[in-house]
C-alpha cells in the first residue's frame, strides 16, 4: 500500500482559498493544508480548522510574500517592509540572517499555537525551506516544536519528513484530470507521498495577491472529484513521521 498526503497550500491567503480548501477536504481527497500565519484571511482560517478537525493542519512558512510578524529582522526585507521577491532570496540566500529567519519563523509557529492548535507539520511558500543555506534554522524549528517537515530534497536525510517523497507537479499546466489516475507507476509499494496543491475558488483579493488564480479553480473541481487508484490511500495519522 502507498499511503498519500495530499496537501493544500496557502490556506489563509484569502476566503475564497479557504473556502476551496475546505470543500476539497469535504467533499474530495484533500486530507491535510498548510497555513500562512501573515495573511488576510489568517484568521478566517483559524476558525475553520477549528471546526473542522479531520483536516489536518501545518505551517505553511513565508519569507517571500507579505510583510513579516517581526518588525525587526531587517535581513528578510526590502526597503518598503516586505519580504524580499522569491527571485531576490533564492538568488542571494547568504544575505539572508539565519538569526533573523529563526525568529521570524519562530514567530510565525508561535503565532499559531497561539490559537490553541497544535500543527501538524511544516513546509513553506515557494518551497523556500528547502534551500540549503537555511538547513540549520530548518533543522532547528523541527527540534524546537517537534515538527516533520515537507521533504524537500536528499540534504533532508536523517531528519523528520513527513513523507518518503514529494511531488510538486500537480500545478500549472500540469493540473489534468487524470493526474491522480496516473501516479500509478511512480511510486514503489511501501512509500509515501506528499502532494502539493492550490485548490481555491476566486475572489477578487486572490486576483490581487497571486498571479496563480484560475488554475486553483480547476484543481478545486478535480480535487472534489478525483479516486486514488488502487494500491494508495489517504494518510490520516500525519504525527507518524518518516526518519
Amino acid at each position: 500500500m502507498i499511503e498519500v498526503l495530499i496537501n493544500a497550500d496557502d490556506f489563509g491567503l484569502t476566503k475564497a482559498v479557504n473556502y476551496g480548501i475546505l470543500d476539497s477536504h469535504k467533499y474530495g481527497i484533500v486530507n491535510s493544508t498548510t497555513i500562512m500565519m501573515n495573511a488576510k484571511a489568517t484568521e478566517h482560517a483559524i476558525e475553520i480548522a477549528k471546526k473542522t478537525p479531520s483536516l489536518k493542519v501545518g505551517i505553511h512558512l513565508v519569507l517571500t510574500w507579505g510583510q513579516p510578524l517581526l518588525s525587526d529582522v531587517p535581513s528578510l526585507v526590502d526597503e518598503t517592509g516586505y519580504f524580499k521577491k522569491q527571485g531576490e532570496v533564492y538568488g542571494n540566500p547568504y544575505d539572508i540572517s539565519l538569526a533573523d529567519l529563526e525568529r521570524e519563523w519562530s514567530a510565525q509557529i508561535e503565532r499559531f499555537l497561539e490559537f490553541g492548535l497544535r500543527p501538524t507539520h511544516f513546509d513553506s511558500h515557494h518551497h523556500v525551506h528547502g534551500i540549503k543555506a537555511f538547513l540549520p534554522v530548518i533543522q532547528k524549528l523541527s527540534e524546537k516544536f517537534q515538527l516533520p517537515m515537507r521533504n524537500a530534497g536528499e540534504h533532508f536525510a536523517g531528519m523528520q519528513t513527513v513523507t518518503d517523497i514529494f511531488f510538486d507537479d500537480f500545478y500549472g499546466d500540469s493540473v489534468v484530470d487524470d493526474y491522480f489516475q496516473n501516479l500509478k507507476g511512480r511510486v514503489t509499494d511501501g512509500t509515501s507521498v506528499e502532494i502539493m496543491t492550490h485548490p481555491a475558488y476566486l475572489d477578487e483579493d486572490l486576483l490581487t495577491v497571486s498571479s496563480y488564480n484560475d488554475k486553483r479553480l480547476k484543481e478545486t473541481s478535480i480535487l472534489t472529484n478525483a479516486k486514488l487508484p488502487e494500491g494508495f490511500s489517504l494518510r490520516f495519522n500525519i504525527n507518524e513521521v518518516k526518519i
